[in-house]
């Protein structure tokens, strides 16, 4: 079973950025793909990012174009690079990893506040 871990959240200003990472404990080539959803309050979890084995990513319409996903195999991590933050953006983010029996582990969670 794979353990993953989010760090990175925080509170930041709208239009600020962040970057989340999400570590797994082992070889992140043992997934058919990795992603980020996200679930802020009173609302059901919903994807933003997802990256496969192959490299191809798919996002979410409210954050095309502003948040980027990407990995370092060396390191078994995957990013979630964050720009142009909006007050929307505000939810918990959770990494998932999904292997080739498409078998689902999730993060606890990191935060994310967008306020002034």
């Amino acid at each position: 079973q794979v353990q993953l871990v989010e760090s990175g959240g925080a509170l930041v200003q709208p239009g600020g950025s962040l970057r989340l990472a999400c570590a797994a404990s082992k070889s992140i080539f043992n997934f058919n793909s990795m992603g980020w959803y996200r679930q802020a309050p009173g609302k059901q979890r919903e994807l933003a990012a997802t990256l496969s084995r192959g490299g191809s990513t798919t996002y979410a319409d409210s954050v095309k174009g502003r948040f980027t996903i990407s990995r370092d195999n060396a390191k078994n991590t995957v990013y979630l690079q964050m720009n142009s933050l909006k007050p929307e953006d505000t939810a918990v983010y959770y990494c998932n990893a999904v292997d080739d029996l498409y078998r689902v582990a999730w993060g606890r969670g990191t935060q994310v506040t967008v306020s002034s």
